[in-house]
């Protein structure tokens, strides 16, 4: 191995021992997409850096029905978590979009690095290229998302809108096959598995009224988080080398936010941070089940202080309602 750290070099040689740096992973082609391009990180910090993949069934993967049934975001996850605590594996990649806000992260594990964000677009993929606004009243739309569904309640309440699962590949079998008229999906993942020639609409993702069509992205939305164990110093030193300081700022303000709304898998929130002149801005929203009310924030900070900015947005959100939309949602 070689890099232009000869310390790093030795001590992950020394660390590794022979053997390979496992990363564990989600089995879907999206999950895998994604590893790779953390695999690829790695090897232009240590080239020739050996691994070793390590694909985890999850039991949110196994699970067809309503995932709030399940327990929530965590079951995205869980398995990988116990990996990576009990050494089965040295990391573990995560869409940050998947990671619950309500739920702690293992003891002894934290994120060491995020990757460059990508497109945080929503998209629509219909059957016969119509895109939302030329959709006919009663409609099939497919969304696994409580947010997407709260949001295209409130554009198109008119629309018959159903609950979808599975990976992206057989969501759009299931379009195809006219069990939808249209379904929404992220554009990252499309463009990640070289499936975005589907794509009929790209929504825009800023919020103005009631009657503008857009769709604010997830907390987390189109970023790689890759975790590891806190006392595995030569690891963490080699994630700090691949982790993206703007996404870090984003995502901390992001799941500040979400983490002190108490979000949990079957809330609507949405928030989405950036950087648009040097200043740090995050947008956030809360809406009920079917769109009909919801709270919004937006604030601006110094990019330096994203957890002060998170906070801001949260409390403003609470002090507007925020918590009795969340609450109606355990129900």
């Amino acid at each position: 191995m070689t890099t232009t750290s000869g310390t790093m070099t030795s001590e992950l040689s020394d660390r590794l021992a022979g053997t390979r740096l496992r990363i564990g992973t989600r089995t879907s082609p999206l999950a895998k997409a994604q590893t790779q391009r953390v695999v690829a990180q790695l090897d232009q910090v240590v080239p020739g850096l050996p691994v070793e993949i390590v694909e985890i069934e999850t039991s949110a993967d196994l699970w067809t029905g309503d995932l709030s049934l399940l327990g929530g975001k965590g079951n995205f996850t869980k398995e990988i978590d116990r990996a990576l605590v009990s050494g089965g594996i040295d990391l573990a990649v995560h869409s940050m979009k998947d990671v619950p806000g309500d739920v702690p992260l293992p003891k002894g594990t934290e994120f060491g690095a995020y990757l460059r964000r990508g497109d945080v677009h929503d998209v629509v993929i219909s059957r016969d290229g119509r895109g939302l606004a030329e959709l006919p009243a009663g409609a099939k739309v497919g969304t696994s998302s409580v947010r997407r569904r709260a949001q295209l309640s409130l554009h198109r309440p008119d629309l018959h809108i159903e609950r979808i699962r599975g990976g992206i590949d057989s969501r759009i079998k299931k379009l195809d096959a006219g069990e939808y008229d249209a379904i929404l999906l992220a554009r990252i993942g499309l463009q990640r598995i070289d499936l975005d020639d589907r794509i009929t609409e790209v929504l825009p993702t800023t919020w103005a009224d009631g009657d503008t069509l857009a769709m604010v992205p997830a907390v987390g939305a189109a970023v790689i988080g890759v975790q590891a164990r806190t006392a595995d110093e030569p690891i963490m030193r080699l994630l700090e080398e691949i982790n993206d300081a703007g996404t870090t700022r984003h995502i901390t303000a992001e799941r500040t936010m979400l983490h002190l709304l108490r979000g949990h898998c079957n809330s609507p929130i949405a928030g989405h941070a950036h950087t648009p002149d040097g200043q740090l801005s995050l947008f956030g929203m809360v809406f009920n089940q079917d769109g009909t009310q919801w709270v919004r924030s937006h604030g601006r900070g110094p990019s330096d202080d994203p957890v002060s900015l998170g906070a801001q947005v949260a409390a403003d959100l609470l002090r507007q309602g925020a918590h009795r939309l969340i609450a109606a949602t355990r129900k």
